[in-house]
């Protein structure tokens, strides 16, 4: 995990705000001030230590669990498939029907865009 420079708190320090306000020795308002975030914040990482402890304080990631109006995967292999044909990426959002803008997505993905 990489905590950028202006981080305003670290998983340390998220902990350490949660059971402050667990332990009743601030509020969730005393809380926010204290650590230089809103009291909504303070709210969100109260929920997710009681729910998971300690494992719940680090960054999740914010990469979709799933995608369903991805390119299927037979669309991409054709594709894939007319680019060594040597095809534009014009050529073929035409022949297939779908954008350019897909056949790059599905291209650059594929290493085959420039």
């Amino acid at each position: 995990m990489n905590i950028h420079k202006n981080a305003r708190l670290t998983p340390l320090r998220r902990e350490e705000m949660a059971l402050a306000v667990i332990e009743g020795h601030l509020t969730q308002a005393q809380a926010a001030l204290t650590y230089g975030v809103a009291a909504k914040i303070v709210a969100r990482w109260v929920e997710r230590f009681k729910a998971g402890g300690r494992e719940a304080m680090l960054d999740r990631s914010s990469r979709p669990h799933a995608m369903p109006r991805q390119t299927s995967q037979a669309l991409a292999e054709r594709i894939i498939t007319l680019r060594r044909q040597r095809l534009t990426g014009k050529h073929i959002a035409i022949e297939t029907g779908v954008s350019a803008a897909t056949v790059s997505r599905v291209l650059k993905r594929a290493g085959l865009s420039r």
